[in-house]
């Protein structure tokens, strides 16, 4: 993996894994990293991750209607 570094304003409350979470999230809402990545980015589980990520105003399901439609037929 890839190491990043950030530097934040004071006056950004924040705790690590809150922004974990959020860049994270984007990233696979986005389809840059699958699942696991995203996790892993954020130091939990799969499924921390997915029981976390509706907190943050994430969903673990694609907006898009084949993909949608191709997480049914694998199911």
């Amino acid at each position: 993996m890839k190491t990043l570094t950030i530097t934040l304003p004071e006056s950004v409350e924040s705790e690590e894994f809150e922004l974990k979470m959020i860049f994270a999230g984007q990233l696979y809402e986005r389809g840059k990293v699958t699942l696991g990545q995203a996790s892993e980015i954020v130091g939990v589980s799969k499924r921390t991750f997915i029981e976390v990520m509706g907190r943050f105003g994430f969903s673990v399901f694609s907006e898009s209607f084949e993909d949608l439609n191709a997480d049914v037929s694998n199911a």
